[in-house]
């Protein structure tokens, strides 16, 4: 890090820093700037305002991953932590360029953060992809979810159903769909989820893998998970497990890999010993080395996935064979990666799905930095890596936001930004609010108690609250009392 020298300006204020997106990115953005050693000293006092579109803060923590997940969810606690300090407060229902523009924050902070992330699914590119029954997997989470702006039903009538992909989404949208509702019962999923989940249809789940064993993208944690479907059988193939001289280098050198591959091998051959016994209701297919290639149709709607086989190239890669394969089915989701969306007011690279930047340092059309605006997250360096590389890109970016404290222009307004919405009359949730919320949703799952179920009972801890309205009824209901 470059020497930090701080303006006279900032030893008689706080530094006052607007981050927009209320997920881990931002977060751990706030929390890295607190913890800075300019602020840690004492030398430099700090106010962050921390921006969101939805009435709920933790983004994709609590849009994006999935309910049966609570080793990932715990991350929520430790993002609490950061939050219910005053040195930040949240504001959420607030969507930039919706609520407020980015000239009405960059009046008013020294320095604003951009870390919306990317929500949307990844393109592909390949006939048939737009036929009723084809869904995107990130479309699929946000469903299962909960998220407020997402229809409540999704057709869950297939049998058979593809999962192209062989990431963490992939795997999480595979176990969703193959899991028996009964044991989502213990996560936070409201009524509707769970009774549409519980009417599927579905007893064939196939994820497919353009490379081998040793090439896939998920993490051994996302694997283990789903050995812990109960009536869920996982089927493998023996003619998938191609190994060539760049995926034994991978195995030797990458612990991740060899504990994968090796959890791979062996449940190929516990199922190999149990051709014999009775098979569950549903079965979870894995397949590698096949590239989908066109998704069938019959009469508009999905009727099968045409793939074609692959071998592995000896430098990491796959090659197709022109031997091609066909699955009947009627269901495909691609789950081949987020996307990010444009910001009101800021340079977009439409092909990337990134805000333009340097190290988080935002860039305009001339690839000029944007005086006082940062970016951390997955709109700065795309849809790459798991939550904990997040931390790490947040603090490449403040570092940078820190050494250019002497050029930021001070801000013009001292209006407070709440006393802005209020004047458009912008229903926006605060900390406090959020809090309430929080406390609501665990009564109700108080309420709903203990659940018989097939695999036995359940005591539900929480239900989670899906309007926006009934959201903001309760994130609102003391700043409302408050001001009567």
């Amino acid at each position: 890090m470059s020497e930090i020298i701080i303006p006279e300006h900032l030893t008689t204020r706080s530094l006052r820093v607007a981050i927009v997106g209320a997920g881990p990115a931002g977060i751990y953005a706030a929390d890295l700037l607190n913890k800075s050693q300019p602020v840690s000293s004492g030398a430099l006092s700090l106010k962050v305002d921390l921006f969101d579109e939805l009435p709920t803060p933790f983004g994709l923590i609590r849009y994006g991953v999935s309910p049966d997940h609570p080793r990932i969810k715990g991350i929520i606690t430790a993002l609490h932590k950061v939050l219910n300090n005053d040195w930040i407060d949240f504001y959420g229902n607030v969507g930039l360029g919706r609520d407020i523009t980015l000239e009405d924050l960059r009046a008013r902070y020294d320095a604003v953060i951009i870390s919306t992330g990317a929500q949307k699914d990844a393109d592909l590119n390949i006939p048939g992809i737009d036929l009723e029954g084809s869904f995107g997997g990130a479309d699929f989470v946000s469903w299962y979810d909960a998220h407020p702006d997402v229809d409540k039903h999704w057709d869950l009538s297939a049998k058979e159903v593809a999962v192209i992909g062989n990431g963490n989404v992939a795997l999480d949208v595979a176990r969703i769909l193959s899991k028996h509702a009964d044991q989502l019962l213990e996560t936070e999923i409201p009524a509707h989820i769970y009774d549409l989940l519980n009417d599927s249809a579905v007893t064939d789940v196939h994820v497919f893998g353009r490379r081998g064993p040793a090439q896939v993208k998920f993490t051994p944690l996302e694997l283990r998970e789903l050995s812990h479907s109960k009536d869920v059988d996982i089927v493998l193939y023996p003619e998938d497990f191609e190994f060539d001289k760049a995926s034994d280098e991978l195995m030797k050198t990458n612990n991740q890999v060899k504990t994968m591959v090796s959890t791979l091998t062996n449940w190929l051959i516990e199922q190999e010993e149990r051709e014999e016994a009775p098979s569950a209701s549903r079965r979870l297919h894995l397949h590698f080395l096949q590239s989908p290639v066109e998704v069938l149709g019959e009469d508009g709607k999905v009727s099968g996935l045409k793939l074609e086989r692959n071998e592995l190239d000896g430098n990491g890669g796959a090659r197709g064979t022109g031997e091609f394969i066909e699955y009947p089915l009627q269901a495909v989701y691609r789950a081949v990666g987020y996307f990010g969306s444009a910001v009101d007011g800021i340079e977009y690279d439409g092909a990337k799905g990134v805000l333009p930047n340097v190290e988080g340092r935002v860039l305009d059309a001339s690839g000029t930095h944007v005086t006082g605006l940062y970016a951390t997250g997955w709109i700065k360096r795309g849809p790459i890596g798991l939550i904990g590389h997040t931390k790490g890109d947040a603090l490449e970016t403040t570092t940078h936001l820190l050494e250019d404290l002497g050029n930021l222009a001070q801000p013009t307004n001292d209006e407070p930004i709440a006393a802005l919405l209020e004047e458009r009359g912008v229903q926006f949730s605060d900390w406090e609010g959020w809090m309430s919320l929080d406390v609501h949703e665990k009564e109700l799952g108080a309420a709903a108690g203990t659940i018989e179920t097939r695999f036995g009972d359940i005591t539900r801890d929480r239900i989670k609250v899906v309007e926006r309205d009934a959201m903001l009824e309760f994130s609102r209901a003391k700043k409302l009392a408050e001001s009567l």
